[in-house]
This record gives C-alpha cells, structure tokens and sequence, in this order.
C-alpha cells in the first residue's frame, strides 16, 4: 500500500501562537482514520525488525505516536514529561531553548541498561527537546534504536544535535 500525502492532511496556521510563526496543526492529520491507520502501518513496518522493547513519547504530541508504536511493536511506552507530572522517582535534565530553558523528567525505572528504545515526538525543530530526550534514555542506560518525528523543519538544523543517531521524519519542511 502506497503511502498517503500526510502533508495535505496538516493544517497550516499563521501567526500561530505568535506573529511570525507558522504552525503546523497535526489534528486534521489525527481525525483522519485512513491517514492514521496508514501511518501506524508504515512507522511499525519501519521499526517491526529493531528489537525495540520500549518506545519514548515526548510529551504531549508525542505520545499519541508512541503509544501507537508501542501497541503495534509489541513493546512498551514511556512517557517524558515536564517536571512534577510522574508520580515516582525521576532523572530530569534541563535545555535550551531560543528563549530560555526547560526541563523534562523521566521514570528512574523506565528502561533498564541495554534496552533498546525508540524516541518518539511530533516535530523536529531546533533539537533540544530531542537531545534532552536522548540524554535521559542514556542516563538510564538505554539504547538509542533511533528517533522518529511525524514533522521536521529543515531550516532549523535539529539534525544537528542528533547527528550521532538514526533520525526518521515522514514529512519534512524546508
């Protein structure tokens, strides 16, 4: 099966959540069952052969392809999240943004050493949110199978920071 034109299914909002920016709005992809279904076929049939035992969600977007992912690879799903929303004992880094810092957190007992584990999230941009993600997955001892983003903007070089690890995006802007 031929796969469908993902990028006609997403809805581009200007000045979106500021002026200047162009947002890419991924619900009118999601509400659409064919584009869903073939999606989760194609990112399965991608990763069927990895070994993967677990598959990391960045909150929140991400989550909604990783737990995919999970289900149809038979491994499970561990959710990064900001800090102060996993209830158990977390490892937690902080990274830059173009204006400021965050942190994300992630359960001490999410994955154990030599794991392997897929990195999940919606968008590639600058990286940081990716390379936080990878740095809490290897603190843990995991094994980086590779990442996946539904959305990459070129442009923005995320790539960079990743350059060390297999990176998949279905849809990439300039």
């Amino acid at each position: 099966m031929a796969s469908l034109d993902y990028r006609s299914l997403i809805r581009e909002v200007p000045d979106f959540p500021k002026p200047g920016i162009l947002f890419y709005d991924i619900t009118t992809l999601l509400k659409d069952s064919a584009a869903m279904r073939s999606l989760a076929d194609e990112l399965a049939g991608r990763y069927q052969n990895q070994r993967v035992a677990k598959v990391v969600g960045i909150e929140s977007r991400g989550f909604i392809f990783a737990g995919i992912l999970a289900a149809r690879l038979g491994a499970g799903f561990v959710p990064v999240r900001k800090p102060g929303k996993l209830p158990a004992d977390c490892y937690e880094v902080k990274y830059s943004l173009e204006y400021g810092a965050n942190s994300l957190a992630i359960h001490r007992d999410a994955i154990g050493k030599g794991e392997r584990a897929l990195i999940v999230d919606d968008l590639l941009a600058t990286g940081g949110t990716a390379e936080a993600t990878v740095n809490l997955v290897r603190q843990l001892g995991g094994e980086i199978v590779g990442l996946d983003f539904l959305i990459e903007l070129k442009s923005l070089n995320g790539r960079v920071k990743l350059a060390n690890y297999d990176i998949h995006s279905t849809i990439i802007y300039p």
